[in-house]
């Protein structure tokens, strides 16, 4: 494991290949599970103000779930997560043409409607972060319907900290990054080394 500031790093970050393939999977993360997407409690007044922007990209279904639940809603933990549709789909999902689930929210940034991208759980996935109260727990969930992104990232040589490098910078920034890559490096060239030693 790596620890970097008030965080600790699963070796799985570094280890394990990862680039999402939405033409196998078809998005399928935005339907599976038991709840919606966790949500900080600082992003529920966004979720609030920018709701009048994003409305428009939505299934009328998911208009509404929000309607009836609000913008966010609380699982059976007691944790904020967005709502879902019957069960399965997050209210803020869309299909496009293609059949594959997108972010509505997203979707309304990329047209510039608003300045906040989607929920940093759903832009940091596969990295699933625990908060205890003197340090953040950053561990690599293992997700059947993930298989095709792991078989693409191995394809392409990308593991998950560099195919996640937008979102590990929004939510810890530019300088904690930098350390990690540098931390990751001097662990292969140590491991190099280690292994040309023992030759």
């Amino acid at each position: 494991m790596i620890l970097i500031e008030n965080t600790c790093i699963s070796d799985d970050i570094e280890d394990q290949f990862f680039v999402c393939n939405l033409d196998k999977c078809k998005g399928a993360c935005c339907v599976e599970g038991d709840s919606g997407a966790p949500l900080d409690e600082d992003e529920l007044a966004i979720l609030d103000e920018i709701y009048p922007h994003v409305e428009p990209y939505l299934t009328q279904a998911g208009k509404d779930v929000i309607a009836r639940e609000g913008t966010y809603t609380k699982d059976w933990d007691g944790d904020y997560v967005t709502p879902i549709i019957n069960g399965k789909e997050c209210a803020y999902a869309l299909y496009d043409e293609r059949g594959i689930l997108k972010c509505g929210i997203e979707q309304a940034y990329n047209d510039g409607k608003i300045t906040y991208k989607k929920p940093i759980s759903c832009h940091l996935y596969p990295i699933r972060v625990t908060k205890y109260e003197q340090y953040h727990a950053l561990n690599y969930d293992r997700w059947e319907i993930c298989s095709p992104a792991c078989s693409f990232g191995q394809e392409l040589g990308v593991p998950v900290y560099k195919f996640l490098k937008d979102p590990l910078i929004r939510a810890y920034g530019p300088k904690w990054y930098d350390q990690l890559t540098r931390e990751i490096d001097e662990r292969r060239e140590s491991r190099l080394k280690e292994n040309e030693a023992g030759k």
